[in-house]
């Protein structure tokens, strides 16, 4: 079980994870919290049912790794469909941030439970539902820091660039992040998958 998730009864996952390992997944989680932003609170009396009326950005992210997880849901090769973009993401980014929020959380408070003892694993077990937060978090944070490193396909290959780095790139420890969080998310698929 170390180092990939194995399913456990009634459609959750489990893993062992070390105290490093805890403490790089939920800085990770963190960051992509404060990258995705706050939520909106209705302010002191405020209509709660207008918060869920209200629209959000017509306008794609300037940050590049924001934008991949908030895409244009149409290409903006004319100017009709950058109007469809711009209004599909007025009605559906603050309900998909919402989300997003949602799964990143609840990895960060998950991982929270664990008491690792010095160099032992701890088992982190997720129900169902848990295992579904979890796995948008990590292709979240797998898209996020894909972005920052610009990979490409042809980089993700067994044979690509990113396995031939030299320790001395100071894009390693980010590349080590990703391709490890890539067989995390892989494994848990797995688990999820219906036999």
């Amino acid at each position: 079980m170390a180092g990939h998730f194995e399913a456990t009864p009634g459609g959750g996952a489990a893993v062992a994870l070390d105290e490093v390992e805890i403490a790089i997944l939920r800085s990770l989680a963190v960051q992509l919290l404060e990258l995705i932003g706050p939520g909106d609170e209705p302010t002191e009396g405020e209509d709660p049912l207008a918060a869920l009326f209200a629209e959000g950005p017509s306008e794609p992210p300037a940050d590049p790794a924001v934008a991949r997880l908030f895409p244009d849901a149409y290409s903006n090769e004319d100017e009709e469909l950058r109007a469809a973009s711009s209004e599909f993401r007025r009605f559906t980014e603050i309900d998909l941030r919402d989300r997003k929020r949602e799964d990143a959380l609840a990895v960060v408070r998950s991982l929270d439970t664990l008491q690792p003892a010095g160099e032992e694993s701890v088992v982190l077990t997720l129900d169902a539902e848990g295992s579904r937060h979890w796995l948008g978090s990590l292709n979240d944070l797998r898209l996020t820091i894909g972005t920052r490193l610009e990979v490409s396909d042809e980089d993700e290959g067994q044979g690509g660039s990113l396995y031939r780095l030299p320790d001395s790139d100071p894009r390693k420890p980010m590349v080590m992040a990703y391709l490890w969080l890539g067989a995390l998310q892989e494994t848990l698929v797995e688990t999820l998958m219906p036999e």
